[in-house]
């Protein structure tokens, strides 16, 4: 939650829900994560709390839908705010592609992912979107 306002009710929530994850309570994380979709009052906010939603649903398709989501939102603002989201927005959809079996739809997410990479700033967050898109694209590239 780099970089973010830390006193945002929707930051605040998603970082009660991140809490939650870590200490292994998925249910509470994703009441905490619903929380925050139901108060955000903007594009920001909503792409923000629909990010991290998308982690904790039953179906890949609704994970699918809560990416969507936030790039939807993220795409509306495109403001310094969320661009550091693109990369790790487009690695989420491309991995509901692959895992749905397609690949060409997956290959445009990482190509994506790596397209924005340069609007990540360097640090741990930078360094687990890019090791996560270096095992994406060698999957569906062998």
């Amino acid at each position: 939650m780099q970089g973010m306002d830390l006193e945002n009710p929707v930051v605040k929530l998603c970082a009660q829900g991140m809490q939650a994850e870590a200490a292994r309570r998925p249910e509470e994380a994703r009441a905490c994560f619903q929380q925050a979709w139901e108060v955000a009052t903007d594009d920001y906010e909503a792409c923000i709390a629909a990010h991290y939603l998308a982690r904790h649903q039953p179906t890949l398709e609704d994970t699918r839908h809560w990416n969507q989501v936030s790039l939807d939102r993220a795409r509306t603002l495109d403001d310094d705010r969320v661009r550091p989201f693109f990369a790790s927005l487009h690695l989420n959809l491309g991995k509901c592609a692959e895992d749905r079996g397609d690949f060409a739809t997956a290959r445009a997410h990482y190509q994506q992912a790596v397209d924005a990479l340069p609007h990540v700033p360097e640090g741990p967050y930078r360094n687990v979107v890019e090791q996560g898109l270096g095992a994406a694209i060698a999957r569906v590239t062998s």
